[in-house]
């Protein structure tokens, strides 16, 4: 065990290793950002199952996390690691080699095991490796390694794909996680908590199945109608298995969710804000990549290139929100940061077909701006209302709920989408074959008006896209503003003129959003 009197001279060493593990999954979380026009054109995929390529990975995430962290601490950090890394690269290894879709969601499935394990376990063994005076040196060069890899993901992801098959942005990972294993192997040291929870399958269980249970409702409701009884059956299934875990871990002596921490107002809020800024952006980051591509016609590089302002505002106000915080509070900051994130929201959904990427760049930038400026202090806040002896609990149960809005918002907006998109596409004269084809995906309308001639169905096609996208952003800009008055209401004050509180060095870097969300993920 490596003690702050006598340092592990390799630990800087292993931080490498943990670095490349963490960059491995930060460039994964973007790199299918700009894949799935792609993959919607090769493989025929409805925007429903371009929504289940995304939540597979979002769902199994945020269902395996907790258990994931606590096998970790009772058969070894370092072992769990590697077998996450592994699992992750066989997962990417199957979705190269996919034939179909849903070969496509088994391995990112797959690829939701490997990502649960490698997340908590990369910052859970920082603690026996710096002593304090290094430890948040530690994790902001770990957070940095998966930031790194966001705006890194689209653009590579995009050359990847305008010089090979789509498989490709799977099969770039396999290198990468191979280095993640080989430095872990040579590298990092082992380490354990044997005192630590014992997993709870049963909980892991309701926890799969009610998510599971709500995704599939959800991306179902567009086709079949939200009064359909398969839809209702899955959606009083997904409130029964998830109040049966509520009431199960509130009897557990020792919960791997502690929903007694959502009895403390400020965490409560804080968590709120920051799930609800993973829904908008998980779900923006579904309805882009085909508005660029099939709408304005870039091609998959300049569609990720095009997504920069986006990272970049987004970076840059998650470094500068940490000073505005120590001035004004992390209230009025949170605040701020989500009415930013709302106007953007409006201002998008004013986008017609005619408005052009200058336009687009603009609100990309507030966006990202509002991202930001709220997701830092709302995260720190959360963080920073927790006792010593409950900072993992809390930071895996605020990890979680990141996971679970995300996964949402890729469905939920993905849904809204899809339904006002068919609404409005005009298929007067196709025969019904076509038709259903073109009411898939704006990418399929294109396919069959090239494959059909039919150049009105082009034109209705980007018109009903780009009208389904401002129905979406107009529901995130509703729901942000919404989060800002709540905020503003119920959230503690925070800090002013000092430092926010400092949340548990071996929890996640709050200014290190991850789009898992998969964002993590989740494009049409």
């Amino acid at each position: 065990m490596v003690t702050a009197s006598s340092p592990d001279p390799r630990r800087w060493w292993a931080l490498a290793a943990l670095v490349a593990s963490m960059l491995t999954l930060g460039f994964d979380m973007t790199i299918l950002n700009v894949a799935l026009p792609t993959m919607a054109r090769d493989l025929g995929a409805s925007t429903g199952e371009q929504q289940w390529m995304a939540d597979a990975y979002v769902v199994v995430f945020a269902a395996l996390m907790l258990p994931a962290g606590l096998l970790g601490d009772r058969f070894g950090r370092r072992r769990m690691l590697i077998a996450g890394l592994g699992v992750f690269l066989a997962g990417s290894l199957a979705g190269a080699l996919a034939d179909g879709v849903t070969a496509v969601i088994a391995a990112r499935a797959v690829m939701g095991v490997g990502a649960a394990l490698v997340t908590p376990l990369a910052l859970s063994v920082l603690p026996s490796l710096f002593a304090p005076d290094e430890r948040t040196k530690a994790v902001g060069i770990v957070s940095a390694g998966s930031t790194l890899g966001l705006p890194l993901g689209p653009i590579i992801g995009g050359w990847l794909l305008d010089h090979y098959w789509w498989g490709s942005v799977f099969l770039v990972n396999l290198p990468m996680a191979a280095v993640g294993i080989a430095a872990c192997v040579f590298l990092l040291p082992e380490t354990r908590d044997p005192a630590s929870p014992k997993v709870d399958a049963t909980s892991t269980a309701l926890t799969a199945a009610g998510l599971g249970a709500l995704i599939y409702a959800i991306i179902e409701a567009p086709t079949r109608g939200w009064t359909d009884p398969l839809v209702l059956a899955l959606l009083g299934a997904a409130a029964v298995l998830i109040a049966a875990l509520v009431l199960r871990e509130r009897r557990t002596a020792r919960p791997m969710l502690d929903m007694t921490l959502l009895a403390q107002r400020g965490f409560l809020f804080n968590a709120l804000a920051a799930t609800l800024v993973m829904f908008v952006l998980s779900g923006l980051m579904f309805l882009l990549p085909p508005y660029l591509q099939a709408v304005l016609g870039h091609d998959a590089l300049g569609t990720g290139v095009r997504l920069l302002p986006l990272m970049g505002g987004l970076t840059v106000a998650a470094r500068a929100a940490q000073p505005v915080v120590a001035r004004f509070g992390s209230r009025a900051v949170v605040s701020a940061g989500l009415v930013v994130l709302a106007f953007a929201a409006l201002l998008g959904s004013r986008t017609t077909v005619d408005s052009g990427y200058g336009f687009t760049a603009l609100w990309l930038t507030i966006a990202g701006a509002g991202f930001g400026l709220s997701i830092v202090p709302a995260m720190s806040g959360a963080l920073g209302t927790l006792p010593t002896d409950r900072a993992g609990s809390g930071s895996g149960l605020l990890m979680t709920l990141r996971q679970v809005g995300g996964a949402i918002g890729i469905a939920l907006l993905g849904s809204l989408l899809a339904s006002a998109y068919r609404d409005r596409l005009d298929v007067t004269g196709l025969p019904s074959g076509a038709a259903d084809t073109a009411g898939e995906s704006v990418v399929a309308a294109h396919v069959v008006a090239d494959r059909a001639g039919a150049v009105d169905l082009v034109a209705s096609a980007n018109s009903a896209y780009v009208h389904g996208m401002g129905v979406a952003m107009l529901v995130c800009g509703v729901a942000a503003l919404v989060a800002a008055l709540l905020a503003a209401a119920f959230l503690p004050g925070g800090l002013r003129g000092g430092r926010p509180p400092a949340p548990d060095p071996a929890a996640p870097d709050p200014a290190a959003p991850d789009l898992a969300a998969p964002a993590a993920d989740a494009r049409q």
